[in-house]
């Protein structure tokens, strides 16, 4: 059974301000387990960010810009506030754009009650917008096919809808008969925690394949559209996203399948020209080395984890916005959304 819109952001919401605090659902425990951790502190707020507590860009955003009220509640130096919320992760973009409304809020009115409204309404604008990316992305999608997603752009991800997740949302609800594979996403298995439990929760079906399966599914015909989110996007079109999503894409145009970025302006980096100038997070060994307390690489052997790739605008068919839909040349469509 297909959940209404209200109803999944009230079970799928991965971020809440209750009672003075905010409140995160703790996506590291699922699918196993949903445990609601609350914050009264910026400082633990920024260390849950870092924690991936809270992860995917727009809710990553969201839950700054509630970490700034939770600062001002505290009377901290809204400078120092917004600095210690700034160095927690540097790929997505959103995180910085939230942090600069609420200082442009704060130039106005610092109190603790003009950032909340201001944080309220980053949050709600979210949503809103993630709505909207939905029924402009539905249109792309065939009426009857398979949907591969990578990572977790749905609810969890973003102030509770979805981006890439939010397109097939909206899609199913049209009316078109589809099915999504869900690329586990190694090494935080983003997808095959919280995608699959998400769509499963949502009642659109979804079966889970690790990341090497896909390029021979797609050979095989399995594969009728891929549908990412993003955590930068440069003026250019080229897209920084989780790890693994750069070989996704060359694979789809390898095989002729479409490759659609879903996301919000907000992830739209239009200071940087092209791909090159966005900075790729470098994250902890262990989240390669282990699964929970299981070693998987021997001891003392180096690891590389970079969390994000960036796939070139030439692999991307469109970049689908709350705006409307860009396209091929990037550089007028993609600023042309800001008009």
């Amino acid at each position: 059974m297909i959940i209404s819109d209200e109803e999944l952001i009230e079970v799928i919401a991965p971020l809440r301000w209750k009672n003075g605090g905010l409140e995160l659902l703790d996506q590291r425990l699922l699918p196993s387990r949903q445990e609601w951790v609350r914050y009264t502190g910026h400082v633990a707020a920024a260390k849950a960010i870092v924690d991936m507590v809270v992860r995917g860009a727009p809710a990553i955003g969201c839950a700054a810009a509630y970490a700034v009220v939770l600062g001002a509640f505290e009377k901290a130096p809204l400078s120092s506030v917004i600095a210690t919320l700034r160095a927690t992760r540097p790929t997505a973009v959103n995180l910085f754009w939230a942090l600069d409304r609420m200082a442009r809020r704060a130039e106005i009115d610092a109190s603790p009650e003009a950032l909340l409204d201001e944080a309220l309404r980053i949050h709600r604008e979210d949503i809103d917008s993630c709505r909207a990316i939905g029924v402009n992305g539905a249109a792309l999608l065939p009426d009857e096919g398979t949907i591969l997603t990578h990572c977790n752009a749905g609810a969890l991800a973003t102030g509770g809808y979805g981006t890439a997740l939010g397109v097939i949302r909206a899609a199913v609800a049209a009316g078109k008969r589809l099915r999504v594979l869900a690329d586990e996403t190694r090494p935080f298995l983003q997808g095959s925690r919280l995608t699959a439990w998400e769509l499963q929760q949502s009642g659109i079906d979804v079966r889970v394949i690790t990341d090497n399966m896909a390029a021979w599914l797609m050979q095989k015909g399995e594969i009728q559209a891929v549908v990412v989110g993003a955590d930068r996007i440069a003026r250019n079109g080229d897209t920084a996203n989780k790890i693994g999503t750069y070989s996704v894409a060359l694979a789809a145009r390898e095989h002729q399948i479409p490759f659609y970025v879903a996301a919000p302006k907000s992830t739209i980096d239009v200071s940087l020209s092209d791909g090159s100038g966005i900075p790729i997070e470098e994250r902890p060994a262990r989240e390669v080395t282990h699964v929970g307390d299981h070693a998987l690489v021997p001891a003392g052997v180096g690891v590389r984890n970079p969390a994000f790739d960036v796939t070139p605008s030439k692999l991307v068919a469109a970049v689908i916005t709350e705006a409307g839909i860009a396209k091929a040349p990037y550089l007028i469509s993609i600023p042309a959304l800001f008009t």
